[in-house]
């Protein structure tokens, strides 16, 4: 699945036209810069309407600079931040396939910086300028003071914004399509099942969901397989509306959502017979890894399992650059390697049982988000505003390549706390999808 967006640029300052030697320059820079571009074919389009195009084939995409600031930014500071900034503020619009064009940025960054001088340098300073600020306003990284802070940054927006991309699921994790046609509410509740059923879940159990959202997996733990269920978030937006949601259900004897820090839950929470976290890992980081499974070994009684669903990178995609998530999207998240992740589980004492990577799945509930999100803009505007609506749409897309390329995996580990070397982890898998 694709989309295409049209070339809407908002309204700009106008900047004076390319003379006749300024455009023959600009066109001989440009196709000396991307002489070795192998890329999918895309133009660049002036504000004075010149055009120069990467190939004579047709163009997949257009990148539109609406003013010479942008200019100035491609040609000096090509990194993803300093060109997702002109988006967001729409002073770089994207004509045609937003997903090909974040495919081919890669590239398109990398032939800009090795032909123009001192952006490596210009890049560099920057992010030493951002990490800076932060560590000024928030504190140390992953301090239970800047996390909280980094995870209300990202979700403290109003839940009915996420309900126009999310649905009413309001699950914001990897679908599991078990047919690629099924619509994504029907994926959502049968990733939910495949995360209950690996846990082997019954009404014998006390269920934990660590970082729980809007409490969904929480609910449907409840409803369906009758656990008393508890979730945990550093987010009161989340909290107050997961609570809302589970005395709506009549459900508040037998669930609780709290505000709390992971490495705060000793207080407000009895060891469980089965703990569950979906999407958390990637905002604990490689400091506090050790320390997250600890806790998550700590909560569980002899005999429990633990279903650990995050975002993993792989080796070959690690970088020190600047990054549009970090600075727009996911303050300080911290993506480790499968080898990382599983060292910190054995490490505190669980056994891995089971690793099942889901990466397509992501790739495709991205897909289905962009699209909702694109197809209600009036509302999502109304309920944040513009350049939010433009952060969502770029980071996204974005996601959805990066998945695309194996950059980055969703993986489930299975694991267990054995008692006396023994597991209740399932035998065999037949056990998790016979029953769908």
């Amino acid at each position: 699945m694709s989309a295409t967006f049209p070339l809407t640029p908002q309204a700009q300052s106008p900047s004076p036209s390319l003379h006749k030697g300024q455009a023959e320059r600009v066109s001989s820079l440009l196709s000396g810069i991307f002489d070795d571009y192998s890329g999918p074919p895309f133009s660049i389009r002036f504000w004075d309407d010149s055009v120069w195009r990467s190939a004579v084939d047709e163009s997949v995409f257009e990148i539109f600079l609406c003013n010479q600031n942008a200019w100035h930014t491609l040609s000096t500071a090509p990194d993803q931040v300093s060109l997702g900034e002109k988006y967001i503020k729409g002073e770089i619009e994207v004509a045609g396939d937003l997903f090909l064009a974040l495919r081919a940025l890669p590239q398109i960054e990398q032939a800009l910086q090795d032909y123009l001088p001192g952006t490596s340098f210009r890049t560099a300073a920057k992010q030493l300028i951002n990490r800076t600020s932060r560590a000024l306003h928030w504190g140390a990284v992953h301090s239970k003071r800047r996390d909280a802070a980094a995870i209300s940054h990202h979700y403290d927006l109003p839940p009915e914004f996420y309900k126009l991309f999310l649905g009413p699921s309001m699950v914001y994790s990897c679908a599991y399509f078990r047919d690629w046609r099924n619509d994504l509410y029907t994926a959502q509740c049968d990733k939910m099942d495949l995360i209950c059923r690996k846990l082997d879940l019954s009404g014998r159990d006390r269920f934990m969901d660590i970082g729980c959202g809007w409490g969904s997996l929480v609910l449907h733990a409840v409803e369906k397989y009758e656990v008393v269920g508890y979730g945990a978030s550093l987010s009161q937006r989340q909290v107050d509306y997961a609570n809302e949601r589970i005395a709506g259900a009549n459900r508040k004897g037998q669930a609780q959502v709290y505000l709390s820090d992971f490495r705060d839950l000793s207080e407000v929470q009895a060891p469980v017979t089965k703990l569950a976290s979906v999407g958390m890992c990637e905002h604990v980081g490689q400091t506090h890894i050790d320390a997250y499974f600890r806790e998550a070994y700590r909560l569980l009684l002899p005999g429990g399992l633990f279903l650990n669903h995050g975002i993993t990178q792989s080796t070959h995609a690690a970088n020190d650059r600047p990054s549009f998530m970090d600075q727009y999207v996911f303050p300080d998240g911290e993506l480790l390697t499968l080898t990382e992740m599983t060292r910190a589980a054995e490490g505190a004492g669980f056994e891995v049982r089971d690793v099942e990577d889901l990466r397509e799945h992501y790739e495709e509930t991205l897909h289905r988000w962009v699209e909702a999100l694109c197809l209600h803009e009036r509302e999502a505007i109304a309920l944040t505003d513009h350049e939010t609506f433009r952060i969502w749409k770029l980071y996204m897309t974005g996601s959805a390549e990066a998945f695309r390329r194996g950059d980055i995996a969703i993986l489930q580990l299975l694991l267990s706390k054995n008692a006396e070397g023994q597991s209740a982890a399932s035998k065999v898998r037949e056990d998790w999808y016979r029953h769908f």
